[in-house]
């Protein structure tokens, strides 16, 4: 790629700015999201390919974004002062508008409801992704977080990091979520062991572990169904 390309190069209904007005904020992915905050690139990437780096720093995408520090945003290659104040900026104007928007928040009823909102985000999934849906005092979700990617074991999906978020979040309560690429929920003794201590830690720290809900090819498995917990 040539250093002096830019957006202005890609043809106009490719321009993050123009297909946001032509289609509707929609139609952008993330990283176009990224490149109309940040308005331009440098002289060896346009604001989309920033946009790309940004959400390819770990294994969350655009979570990385939700609590980045500054000086996290800057060591980002092509992110300078003023672009890390327009994401910062804009990421916590996105948590103020959710936050005063509490009463829509989604409750959580029974495990089916937990299973709508992340069976076609996971049900392809190539490898094993663990989640934790972290719940206020009326069970309605705060925040869905990504805690692990690789084969669930003990040593990835730590107490430490779960309940590290579950206690930034001021959580009541707490879902695990993870899937099984293979297609089959049927939870393995490893799943059930990791299960046990993190209710074990969370009677402990006074958050409690609702449920862990295993999802396969448009099918699942709830511990507390299935009396597992």
């Amino acid at each position: 790629m040539g250093e002096n390309y830019t957006i202005k190069d890609l043809p106009l209904s490719e321009r993050p700015r123009e297909k946001l007005h032509k289609y509707g904020v929609n139609s952008l992915s993330n990283a176009e999201l990224i490149a109309v905050i940040i308005r331009t690139g440098n002289r060896e990437d346009t604001a989309i390919e920033l946009g790309q780096r940004l959400i390819s720093i770990d294994n969350t995408g655009i979570g990385f974004l939700a609590d980045a520090s500054f000086e996290e945003l800057t060591k980002v290659k092509g992110i300078g002062e003023c672009k890390a104040s327009q994401i910062i900026a804009a990421v916590e104007l996105g948590k103020r508008i959710s936050a005063q928007r509490g009463e829509e928040k989604v409750k959580i009823a029974s495990p089916i409801d937990i299973v709508n909102i992340l069976m076609e985000d996971m049900r392809y999934l190539k490898k094993e992704h663990f989640k934790v849906a972290i719940l206020d005092t009326k069970n309605q979700i705060i925040t869905i977080e990504n805690i692990s990617v690789g084969n669930l074991n003990s040593s990835i999906v730590h107490p430490r990091e779960v309940f590290n978020a579950a206690i930034r979040r001021s959580a009541n309560s707490i879902i695990l979520i993870h899937n099984h690429p293979s297609g089959d929920p049927t939870p393995s003794k490893e799943d059930i062991n990791i299960t046990n201590r993190l209710i074990e830690s969370g009677n402990i720290l006074g958050i409690k572990v609702l449920d862990h809900i295993v999802i396969g090819d448009n099918k699942y498995i709830s511990f507390k169904e299935r009396n597992i917990i």
